[in-house]
């Protein structure tokens, strides 16, 4: 089954607020994405609109946030009409993105990892190059396709844990459980390997792919000590992907 963000959209906007998101996914992804002053971006996946609204107070001069999930699109855009910061928010499917060759940048937190197939990742990418100009950069942060999720740590110290079923093959389920105020919601993803992103981010137009380890802010430092960030650092769940078109 692929999650229905719709229920659970407001539980799932507190859930970015734990602070490996910040420290860690958050640094790391912004890090990636480099200065978009005077860039054109299109958030793919945009939830609440988390990213979308960085990009915009980091200097993009246009926005675009799209998401599959009616109740998230409806969060972001009563979260615009509250602060009007320009940007237009979407409803639509990252393999038929309404738009065409008009990105610098495209961003996107925790799309791939829905693909759960080879045909449905591909899709997906088609969909993301075609919304680029001719190079212009995707980044995104995803579920790691080379963590072997079965005999992953415990994660519950940083508010989620991960699980999975069946055999590890492509395609297999992988729920992660957030724990959120005094309640938790289950997210499923799905494993498929470093080689069957690269070989679909090729397929689609990509001419340069770079795998990118997860970074610690030094804010990261003073909220906790290094033994509290390691286990998260090396065998970290999430994989930073960089590509070129």
């Amino acid at each position: 089954m692929t999650t229905n963000y719709d229920p659970i959209a407001e539980q799932y906007k507190r859930s970015k607020q734990q602070p490996w998101r910040t420290f860690v996914e958050c640094f790391t992804l912004m890090e990636l994405a480099g200065d978009p002053r005077n860039m054109a971006v299109l958030d793919v996946a945009c939830g609440e609109g988390f990213y979308t609204r960085m990009m915009r107070e980091r200097g993009a001069a246009r926005v675009t946030g799209v998401d599959l999930s009616q109740g998230m699109i409806d969060l972001a855009q009563k979260q615009e009409a509250q602060n009007q910061q320009g940007i237009e928010y979407i409803l639509g499917d990252a393999r038929e993105l309404p738009t065409t060759d008009q990105y610098d940048l495209a961003v996107a937190a925790y799309l791939l990892n829905y693909a759960r197939t080879r045909e449905e990742l591909q899709a997906m990418c088609d969909g993301i190059a075609r919304a680029l100009k001719p190079g212009g950069r995707f980044v995104t942060v995803n579920s790691s396709p080379m963590l072997h999720f079965p005999s992953a740590p415990s994660f519950r110290q940083y508010g989620f844990e991960t699980t999975t079923t069946g055999d590890w093959r492509e395609g297999t389920p992988v729920t992660w459980t957030f724990y959120v105020d005094d309640s938790s919601i289950d997210l499923e993803n799905y494993y498929l390997s470093a080689e069957t992103h690269e070989s679909a981010f090729h397929q689609a137009g990509f001419r340069e792919v770079r795998w990118h380890a997860p970074q610690l802010s030094p804010e990261g430092l003073k909220h906790n000590t290094i033994d509290f960030w390691s286990p998260l650092m090396e065998q970290s769940p999430v994989a930073f992907i960089e590509c070129v078109k």
